[in-house]
């Protein structure tokens, strides 16, 4: 069992600022080299959308920019399902006691739901959102998935976990932001068709002129391009915090992306670069978008959340299409009227196509650049999400150092090809060959930190338990706080956190006398609801275990125990993690608001 009578052993707590990672004599000497290691993470199904099983490095040919490229790591990644009729879950933990055992088996995949606002008119939101709830109702066991919504920022409403009651509870609590709601900048079909409205009224009153009509339509123009490049700077800002968040975690991961429009390129045609020119997309910022999700391994499954994209006079709220013109270029268009060409057309066919293709070729174009597929025209959004994840769940992972070494900025085409004539494949398409950022890869001099951001998956490297409860002595009024944040303001709660490690997962070393030594970080970390850090306690243990305390270490595990202040009257979230650094090993654990005082108090009759 994980849980077992603490045993006291003879250790040393060191605070964290003196006790790092051992450092290099000055006199070593280091080498440093910019060779490159390409990673491409690709599905493959067959023309069903199954996958296709059991493949091996030979079945694959790898290229960039058309010259064959030496695959020199290749491994398969499996869901991990459960086989029929087998439950998951763990037995009930005692109250206010958790692990980071998963309760089924996990997958190599994460999978991220972004519930888009901003993007989205409010009847495709509140759509797409019970399909989601739908999805959450039936997800398979062990799927690990994240939840946020973008509005007029990226909100964080439920991190990484696979228990979907908590998912289900996130998204129909009204504080977490996943409600409907109208975009602060999208201007939807229904107004457009009212603005196209306006400006036929105008040229009417006018006596079939066409000038005040042409003025108002170059001003409407003007602020859809204001409008557009407001939502693609923020949903491109969202995609770099969303990157970020994501970079130090393994593996691949999921971006399933509900949202009516997507305005964004990340690896831009020419064509495309002249439509961010004219409306002043800076190409640095989209740029940098695109590197970000290369090096975290984020696929994007753009998810249309209108469904079947229907013609906007089919819109309860659109007053439909008769009689009603649209300016392009400065002439008018209309059922009985010719355009610039002179050729008839429908303008509400015209303008309603011509929308289509362009979201369908943005959908098509941030799947393929990323490795994921896009899914649109399909109501049964749940079942399709469903499909999107069982797809992301199974794939392989291709590594190739390329041929051409130089990091001159270029673009550089990847192309995968198969033994099966049939199969489908999906892949990241491309990458820029640009500088890596030297201040994103310094490695921390506090390893645990960057796995421990609030909502990240647990890691199950090393396996423990954590009991949470209130410590036994509070903090005095007026007291300093009890943690690494000194700006802390009370009045203050303390929390008691026990530590129960897996043994086995710690790598210890023989010593004299049979000893054994063992070298890990322990660390607590409080956030509030909101995802800002609180306070921060921990440090490193020093093991040196005698022969009597090594037999009892490998009957009941490793304990430890800290004590951190949280503000008395603030719901908080601990994030707790242990790392081995003999064997760069990590776990960690998050855990909602512990109980309070009053709580326990409460549970042990008023004692």
């Amino acid at each position: 069992m994980l849980f077992r009578r603490a045993v006291l052993l003879p250790v040393t707590l060191l605070p964290l600022a003196l006790a790092q990672v051992p450092q290099q004599s000055p006199n070593t000497p280091v080498f440093r080299t910019e060779a490159r290691d390409v990673i491409v993470d690709v599905v493959v199904t067959d023309d069903k959308g199954a996958p296709i099983t059991g493949l091996k490095s030979s079945d694959f040919q790898v290229f960039e920019n058309g010259k064959t490229q030496k695959v020199d790591f290749f491994e398969e990644h499996t869901a991990r399902t459960l086989p029929p009729g087998v439950q998951a879950g763990l037995p009930a933990m005692p109250p206010n006691v958790y692990t980071n055992v998963p309760p089924a088996p996990e997958s190599d995949a994460v999978n991220i739901l972004l519930l888009d606002t901003l993007n989205t008119p409010r009847q495709d939101f509140t759509y797409s959102r019970q399909q989601v709830i739908q999805f959450l109702h039936n997800v398979k066991p062990g799927t690990r998935t994240a939840i946020l919504t973008l509005g007029d920022r990226l909100n964080f409403v439920q991190g990484f976990t696979d228990d979907p009651s908590k998912l289900l509870a996130a998204v129909e609590d009204k504080k977490n932001g996943a409600q409907p709601q109208e975009s602060p900048v999208l201007v939807s079909r229904s107004e457009t068709a009212e603005i196209n409205a306006t400006i036929a009224f105008r040229q009417s009153s006018l006596g079939g002129s066409s000038y005040g009509a042409e003025t108002l339509q170059r001003v409407y123009d003007r602020f859809q391009d204001f409008s557009q490049l407001n939502r693609s700077m923020l949903t491109l800002e969202a995609l770099q915090d969303i990157s970020r968040y994501l970079a130090n975690l393994p593996g691949r991961k999921n971006l399933l992306w509900f949202s009516t429009e997507f305005p964004v390129f990340l690896l831009p045609n020419q064509s495309e670069r002249g439509t961010m020119q004219d409306l002043a997309q800076p190409f640095s910022v989209v740029r940098k978008t695109a590197d970000m999700l290369t090096t975290a391994r984020v696929a994007v499954y753009p998810i249309q959340a209108e469904g079947v994209m229907n013609d906007s006079w089919f819109l309860a709220d659109s007053g439909g299409p008769a009689n009603t013109p649209t300016y392009v270029g400065g002439t008018s268009t209309s059922p009985n009227m010719g355009n610039a060409a002179g050729i008839m057309t429908t303008s509400g066919l015209v303008s309603d196509a011509s929308r289509r293709a362009a979201i369908l070729q943005q959908m098509h174009q941030l799947a393929d650049d990323t490795g994921g597929k896009a899914i649109y025209n399909n109501n049964d959004l749940a079942a399709a999400t469903s499909r999107a994840i069982d797809d992301g769940s199974h794939f392989y992972t291709l590594t190739y150092s390329p041929a051409n070494k130089k990091l001159d900025g270029s673009y550089r085409k990847i192309e995968i090809k198969a033994a099966g004539k049939h199969w489908k494949l999906s892949w990241r398409r491309g990458y820029n060959a640009d500088q890596p950022d030297h201040r994103a890869l310094q490695i921390s001099s506090a390893p645990l930190h960057p796995l421990m951001l609030m909502g990240l998956p647990n890691a199950n490297e090393i396996l423990y338990g954590i009991r949470v409860l209130p410590a036994a002595q509070q903090p005095a009024p007026g007291a300093p706080p009890t943690g690494k944040n000194e700006k802390l303001k009370g009045p203050f709660r303390r929390i008691a956190v026990d530590f129960f490690i897996r043994w086995s997962d710690l790598k210890f070393t023989p010593g004299p006398g049979d000893t054994h030594k063992a070298n890990i970080q322990v660390e607590v970390l409080a956030y509030d609801r909101n995802g800002s850090a609180l306070n921060w306690m921990g440090g490193t243990l020093l093991m040196k275990l005698s022969p009597d305390t090594w037999v009892t270490v490998q009957k009941s595990g490793v304990p430890t125990h800290l004590e951190i202040d949280v503000p008395r009257d603030q719901d908080v979230v601990l994030s707790t993690g242990v790392y081995d650094y003999s064997s760069s090993r990590a776990g960690t654990l998050q855990v909602d608001e512990p109980a309070r005082p009053e709580a326990v108090k409460s549970q042990n009759g008023g004692q």
